[in-house]
């Protein structure tokens, strides 16, 4: 019994050249449906904090909801309430409320 299995497994070789083509059509649908949307995704966000001026309502990825007060190189100052001002880096803004709204 034991023998016939080696056997068989011994001639199975080209089924190992079968399986690269649907390997590479694994990676592929991996890489369209899970990587390439999150790098969108990144993208995206980069490109709203750049362009984060006075003014624009934004919510922190803590939950933080504000009008930009001011914008430096690497923080915002956000208006949260009358004369009350936080500052915070432009990474932790995680979107802006006005485009948002429906």
């Amino acid at each position: 019994m034991n023998y016939f299995v080696l056997a068989q497994a011994q001639t199975d070789g080209g089924s190992l050249m079968g399986s690269w083509p649907l390997m590479i059509l694994m990676v592929a649908v991996l890489y369209f449906f899970m990587f390439r949307p999150q790098q969108k995704k990144q993208k995206d966000q980069k490109k709203m904090v750049e362009q984060l001026k006075k003014g624009d309502e934004v919510v922190t990825i803590g939950g933080i909801h504000g009008k930009i007060y001011s914008v430096e190189d690497e923080t915002v100052v956000l208006e949260v309430d009358k004369n009350a001002k936080m500052k915070v880096l432009k990474s932790a803004i995680s979107l802006d409320a006005k485009k948002n709204k429906k």
